[in-house]
């Protein structure tokens, strides 16, 4: 009997070992694979090696409320610089935009804030960003302000922008396509390279997340 009881333990001993190898198993499969940096900026996105403070600014959002440092806190940003009078760039940008918050799952569904700062002051004004911005997602910030300010926070995030003026006397602001990312303490953290690709967005974004968090 006792030897039978042996057996019977060590089987049983032995199926509870395999179980927990499996399972192991199971779940690191289950986990999405976390790219490097250097495979992150083969994908778009380049990450800086020490997050950026950004430092003051003082801008206003689509609802007429201050957007300051406080606004960056708190969850992860993606900031696109960009203007109404846009003609194709940025209202595709913002389409992607809604598309990728849409596809996110998870934690990951619980933010990030997306905002639009405007290269173009002069015409976007709180009521010209209240009105465009639902268009794409009622969630979506707006931001506007004096123009030398905006110009300031932009040169800390590194996307320029240049007015060009049309034969006509009209003119369009050339900017970059890229998208900043700020993470939760509200710094600097990196960008997304144009052309933006969605499932390169995905998988380098749930790195960078996955990153910041361990």
């Amino acid at each position: 009997m006792s030897q039978s009881r042996n057996i019977k333990l060590t089987i049983a001993g032995l199926l509870l070992f395999i179980t927990v190898i499996v399972a192991g198993f199971v779940y690191r499969v289950s986990l999405p694979r976390i790219m490097t940096a250097s495979e992150m900026s083969a994908n778009g996105l380049y990450l800086l090696e020490t997050p950026r403070n950004i430092g003051e600014f003082d801008l206003i959002d689509h609802h007429g409320n201050p957007f300051n440092p406080g606004r960056l806190e708190g969850q992860w940003t993606l900031v696109f610089f960009g203007f109404t009078h846009c003609p194709d760039i940025c209202p595709t940008t913002m389409t992607f935009l809604n598309t990728f918050l849409e596809s996110l799952e998870g934690t990951e569904a619980q933010d990030p804030q997306v905002v639009m700062v405007s290269v173009d002051p002069a015409r976007d004004t709180v009521q010209q960003l209240a009105d465009y911005m639902p268009y794409f997602n009622p969630d979506f910030i707006g931001v506007t302000g004096e123009f030398l300010d905006i110009h300031r926070f932009a040169t800390k995030l590194n996307t320029p922008f240049r007015k060009v003026m049309d034969e006509d006397g009209s003119y369009q602001v050339d900017h970059s396509s890229n998208i900043v990312l700020i993470n939760p303490r509200g710094d600097y953290h990196g960008f997304f390279r144009a052309p933006l690709d969605l499932a390169k967005m995905k998988v380098t974004y749930r790195s960078a997340r996955f990153i910041w968090d361990r």
